[in-house]
């Protein structure tokens, strides 16, 4: 009777290895050989984190890297064959990547877009202003943010001035060692007792948001505003502006921390913007690592303004994707408005977002089973939006299937997840733009903790395994 008892737990124990999902929610067994290859490609990633951390600075570096991995710019007046390497910029703020397959592009591409822009502090077009011998920047914030999370952290400003004859001036203060940073200040706990009043959302409001800029006034007793005159003269002495010039720029507050090594195991990545720069750099990498011509055209999209619904010239919103691919329809031959249909019907995309990594500290707003967690490789979220599937993509089941296919084919760690419990909150990527051309979308990306703050936090191995999915995808979709 024990033997047969002892039989039949065997029986059960094999069923379950070959019938039960083998769930990874304790982390990546990785090799040693993996674990230096993830660390050695995230040396990278924090570099590209450090350079750009405006959508402006991510696009010119990966222009950039694009270019030492011998990427041209499109010219609409050359005929491209198989192999080619080619970008398009669009105002300095997106971009798009292509390496030339072998089948023709009516066939349609496979494509991983991300998104370059992040959540920040910007500053309004009349932004400087003196209050009791105290200067500050009048500012608004950008994409969805906790409020209370940005006073007292060390700012750095980034961005373009265009002055009044249409000269550009660069501006970037609070990045190097001997840069002065900027701060919002908050109110000191001893006389905070109406603030902690407020409902979390207003604990902060958004005009509250202003930026102290300097103290010191302009040597003369006589003048008004002095403090914002020495401002003024400063600034005048280094870029050449006057206070009117702020009409016509765009000027960014970012953290002012460099992207370090998390853990006394160093196995995770702390830094500013990593959404979604962690989603664009492993989706550029991916197509950088492209050797010779594959069968299918391979895409990279890295674009603007998503933190705001994807909107204007920029954004994914815009016809900047469907115009490129009508023009490289023009350069390999094909020059219709039906080609490009086809083309972009036939195409297969990652819509590449970051996921909300399970945090056991605030374990009670995720629903496990289906959670992403870090460590555990790509996370792929077949529906995005908001309680009822509200504004989502939903991919279908043969297209799932497919990717999971591509994913096991190339020994890439995965895993399934949502976006929180069902009704406790939800979000969106820009995977539903593009399923409107009726190509197949699904969204993956890496985890990532305190999505959305000053400081955000992924894994090392799931920044890796992101790559090698992106990368098995463009050549095998």
């Amino acid at each position: 009777m024990a033997k047969k008892e002892k039989e039949k737990k065997t029986d059960a124990s094999e069923f379950k290895e070959q019938l039960f999902m083998k769930r990874r929610n304790t982390g990546l067994a990785m090799s040693d050989s993996d674990i230096a290859k993830a660390d050695k490609f995230c040396e990278d990633y924090k570099k590209f984190l450090d350079t750009g951390k405006t959508e402006r600075e991510a696009c010119a570096e990966a222009i950039r890297l694009a270019e030492r991995s011998g990427f041209v710019p499109f010219d609409k007046n050359a005929q491209y064959k198989a192999g080619d390497r080619v970008y398009l910029c669009n105002r300095g703020k997106s971009v798009i990547l292509a390496v030339i397959g072998k089948k023709p592009v009516e066939n349609g591409v496979n494509l991983v877009a991300a998104h370059i822009d992040s959540p920040r502090i910007d500053l309004k077009q009349n932004p400087l202003y003196e209050n009791e011998g105290i200067a500050y920047f009048k500012t608004h914030y950008y994409g969805g943010i906790k409020k209370y999370q940005w006073p007292v952290t060390p700012l750095a400003l980034h961005g373009v001035i265009y002055k009044a004859d249409g000269s550009r001036v660069d501006v970037k203060v609070g990045e190097d060692e001997g840069d002065p940073v900027l701060v919002i200040t908050d109110i000191l706990p001893h006389l905070a007792d109406e603030q902690y009043k407020r409902p979390a959302p207003k604990l902060i409001q958004g005009e509250e948001l202003n930026i102290l800029i300097g103290s010191r006034p302009f040597r003369d007793d006589k003048a008004s505003e002095t403090v914002k005159l020495n401002i003024m003269k400063i600034l005048n002495e280094k870029y050449g502006i006057v206070e009117s010039d702020f009409i016509s720029a765009e000027l960014e507050c970012v953290p002012a921390y460099k992207a370090k090594d998390v853990g006394f195991d160093r196995s995770m990545v702390g830094a500013y913007g990593q959404d979604d720069r962690v989603c664009a750099y492993t989706a550029l990498s991916a197509i950088l690592a492209i050797k010779g011509a594959p069968d299918k055209t391979a895409v990279t999209v890295l674009t603007d303004k998503e933190e705001i619904g994807s909107v204007g010239a920029t954004g994914m919103s815009s016809f900047f994707f469907e115009n490129t691919v009508a023009k490289m329809m023009t350069s390999l031959g094909k020059d219709s408005f039906s080609a490009t249909r086809r083309c972009l019907a036939n195409s297969s995309m990652l819509s590449s977002d970051v996921s909300a990594g399970y945090d056991p500290l605030y374990a009670d707003v995720y629903e496990k089973r289906s959670s992403a967690f870090l460590s555990c490789g790509l996370a792929f979220n077949k529906f995005t939006g908001s309680r009822g599937k509200s504004g989502s993509n939903d991919a279908n089941a043969e297209y799932v299937a497919k990717v999971r296919r591509i994913m096991d084919d190339a020994n890439v760690s995965f895993q399934f997840c949502e976006l929180g419990k069902v009704d406790v909150g939800g979000g969106g990527t820009i995977a539903y733009i593009m399923a409107k051309y009726c190509m197949n979308v699904i969204d993956s990306g890496v985890p990532v903790l305190s999505m959305h703050a000053p400081y955000e936090v992924s894994s090392k191995a799931d920044v890796y395994e992101a790559y090698k999915g992106y990368r098995a995808f463009l050549i095998n979709a």
